[in-house]
């Protein structure tokens, strides 16, 4: 099957089945070039800036340091 025979029935698929297509065919592709990607229900955990204020505290400090030199 050509990709333009392919298209028209991708357009027709409801939104959920063109993510999933678009899942399949990254891991299809990853696959071949020998990589592997994580599994779809994975969690990470993502870093927030929020309640961080050791790190505001240093960066100000360094910013500080920088003015003087």
């Amino acid at each position: 099957m050509t990709l333009a025979e392919l298209l028209p029935a991708l357009h027709g698929l409801a939104r959920s089945e063109k993510l999933l297509a678009i899942q399949v065919l990254a891991a299809d592709v990853a696959r071949e070039d020998g990589e592997t990607l994580p599994p779809s229900e994975a969690s990470y955990p993502v870093w927030s800036p929020y309640g961080a204020c050791d790190g505001a505290a240093t960066l100000m400090q360094m910013l500080e340091e920088e003015k003087t030199r």
